[in-house]
């Protein structure tokens, strides 16, 4: 019913959907931005459908303990994370997940974590495609010309301020469906970086 519903919304919207993630690619990290309004899941959602992309999320295993909601989650393409064990940090799991998988995967993540105004991504998408040495796949929708796109792709190097110039090139000129709340100041020592949309906030 989900997909349906997101395939349907997708085309009375008039999108279109370009990209898509090389057949001999077995497993990859998406990166999805920006993330300003709830649509963004729908859209996306649909995009990869219609790209034929495997795609999955992550949630947390609670969420899975719902004999309803589990059925639609599971078949919207989300993975149950157990946060319980320590020592273990998201990183680590969704790494873990990456390397012992047997299925072909894409993972869906959205830096920003938030819909509302942020400057500081989480960075945990990269180190976890690093070390499961996995590619990161940059994903966005565009508002202005709606548009549902996926790639380029890279290999994360372990330079992390020169691959993520990979990342702000890629969504520098995308255009949100709130413009005002994406922020591509995303490098965690550039506090001193005046953020481009503080003003419009």
């Amino acid at each position: 019913m989900l997909k349906w519903l997101a395939l349907l919304l997708f085309k009375l919207g008039r999108w279109k959907q370009y990209g898509q993630i090389p057949d001999d690619v077995d497993k990859c990290v998406v990166v999805g931005g920006p993330h300003t309004s709830n649509f963004d899941l729908i859209f996306a959602y649909a995009g990869f459908i219609k790209m034929k992309v495997p795609v999955r999320f992550l949630i947390k295993q609670d969420w899975l303990n719902y004999f309803l909601l589990k059925n639609i989650l599971l078949s919207a393409g989300a993975l149950g994370i157990d946060r319980a064990k320590k020592g273990e940090t998201m990183v680590d799991k969704l790494a873990e997940l990456l390397v012992n998988s047997e299925e072909r995967m894409a993972v869906l993540i959205t830096p920003e974590a938030t819909r509302k105004h942020t400057c500081k991504w989480k960075t945990g998408f990269y180190y976890a495609a690093l070390k499961a040495n996995v590619p990161i796949y940059l994903s966005h929708l565009d508002y202005a010309k709606k548009e549902a796109v996926l790639g380029p792709g890279f290999m994360p190097t372990g330079d992390f301020k020169k691959d993520m110039e990979i990342v702000r090139n890629h969504y520098k000129d995308v255009t949100p469906k709130y413009p005002e709340k994406f922020c591509l100041k995303i490098y965690l020592d550039d506090e001193n970086e005046a953020c481009p949309n503080a003003a419009r906030k």
